[in-house]
């Protein structure tokens, strides 16, 4: 039994990810699919874009949530290590590959944050650091979320911290580069709010 209640955590975090809610929201304030325009992708810088700071700032808590709900409650109530892990790559895969939105979802990043939210607030923070670091250095916005989402678990391991965040780190890291290498040569017109010209 205490299996099938792991697994079941680790469904609730693809169930949790899966909940498209910047499609919803830019289609609740402006009518129109937040992916058919921008980056075309279903997150919350896209919805900044398409539907204002507010609806972008909705998405953003409501993506980080997506992340941290699932995660928490695997990091409580999981009866094996591995549970948390891979609910935090359930709920990231959930965010970008959405069954309930045709497969085309966000990009991971806040959903990720959620889940490493929920194991610890200083290595979201560090997280964060390292991610607009690297857009800075690289100057676009993909590879450097793929180098941060690589880098991340290895800072984790180095500095000693347990187990669960490093596998967690680790598992949102690897979807999230994948991810992102869809993005590699795209064209970037803002460091961060790529408006098209």
């Amino acid at each position: 039994m205490e299996i099938i209640f792991d697994l079941a955590l680790a469904a609730i975090g693809y169930g949790f990810g899966s909940l498209p809610f910047a499609i919803w929201v830019t289609r609740w304030l402006k009518g129109i699919d937040v992916r058919s325009a921008g980056s075309r992708h279903a997150t919350a810088t896209n919805t900044f874009r398409q539907a204002g700071i507010g609806g972008g700032i909705l998405v953003l808590v409501l993506d980080i949530a997506k992340g941290f709900i699932p995660v928490y409650l695997a990091l409580t109530y999981g009866n094996s290590e591995w549970v948390a892990p891979l609910t935090a790559a359930l709920a990231v895969i959930g965010h970008c590959w959405p069954a309930i939105a045709g497969f085309r979802g966000g990009m991971g990043l806040a959903t990720s944050g959620g889940a490493i939210l929920a194991a610890s607030l200083l290595w979201f923070f560090i997280g964060v650091g390292i991610l607009v670091l690297l857009v800075l250095l690289i100057r676009h916005s993909a590879r450097a979320s793929v180098v941060a989402g690589l880098i991340l678990p290895g800072a984790v391991w180095i500095t000693g911290y347990q187990s669960q965040l490093f596998w967690i780190a680790f598992s949102v890291g690897v979807v999230v580069a994948i991810r992102f290498l869809d993005d590699w040569n795209r064209e970037y017109h803002e460091l961060w709010l790529d408006r098209p010209n």
